[in-house]
């Protein structure tokens, strides 16, 4: 079969308990269907735990395995452009590493972007008629459908659900959407997804099956109003108040480290 290379990316910020099911699930699973043809790229962004350590056993192991280190936060986002910047794939994307998205389907979607010339990103989301969610706590899924609300209300991007944790673009949008990524946060996949938009891209959404991880410790409310944030900072940018950034910026940078302590993104 003529297989395009794929590239999976997968951001991983101290992940050391979950890492090793998810990278033994996806090796076995695309060493099947892209005998190598394929590549998993881990971006190690910040970790304090054994995560490398775990990352580095599997690289010598496996030559589908690669890996970049940043031994200072830069974010999920960060990491993604990292992981962008040095995928070698024609078909590129990324999925979270709690294995919320299982291999076989993340498949879909590849399959599904190889097939269609005619669409340059797929998403899945977990809002389709179709799609299978277990385990979502519904205080969780409220605040997705209120976000996903303001994300069109500000970009009109005509989809269900912006921020689930599996994407594929073709690689020739990367450096058509790569010198624009701003946000590298956890509000980054809307900037992806409305940068892909901006520059031409067409986006087919999939419905997906995803299991909700029951060990996440992420603050609801706290994690909302700061994507809030991200997001309208992304629409400013997008606007002509960008003119006024200058001024906007510092306020918008105080308000982070001082009530989220997230510092400015380098």
């Amino acid at each position: 079969m003529n297989q395009p290379k794929i590239t999976i990316i997968i951001p991983a910020y101290n992940e050391a308990e979950r890492i090793t099911k998810t990278l033994d699930g996806y090796l076995k699973y695309y060493e099947d269907v892209y005998p190598d043809n394929f590549e998993i790229l881990v971006v190690l962004n910040g970790c304090k735990d054994k995560t490398e350590a775990i990352v580095e056993d599997f690289a010598k192991k496996n030559k589908a395995i690669r890996y970049l280190v940043y031994h200072e936060a830069i974010g999920k986002g960060g990491a993604i452009m990292k992981g962008l910047e040095h995928a070698e794939g024609k078909l590129v994307g990324y999925t979270d590493a709690d294995n919320s998205t299982r291999p076989e389907v993340l498949h879909r979607l590849i399959a599904a972007l190889d097939l269609t010339p005619e669409i340059d990103c797929v998403v899945g989301s977990r809002w389709l008629s179709e799609s299978k969610v277990d385990k979502q706590p519904f205080m969780r899924q409220l605040m997705s459908r209120v976000f996903n609300l303001i994300v069109n209300i500000y970009f009109g991007l005509g989809l269900k659900d912006t921020q689930c944790g599996a994407k594929f673009i073709r690689a020739e949008m990367i450096p058509k959407i790569l010198p624009t990524l701003m946000i590298s946060d956890m509000a980054f996949d809307v900037n992806f997804l409305v940068d892909v938009k901006r520059a031409g891209g067409t986006i087919l959404e999939m419905p997906i099956e995803w299991e909700d991880d029951p060990n996440s410790t992420v603050n609801k409310f706290r994690t909302s109003l700061f994507m809030f944030m991200s997001i309208t900072r992304l629409r400013i940018l997008y606007s002509p108040l960008k003119r006024y950034n200058n001024i906007i910026e510092p306020i918008g940078l105080f308000i982070r480290e001082k009530i989220f302590g997230v510092k400015k993104e380098k």
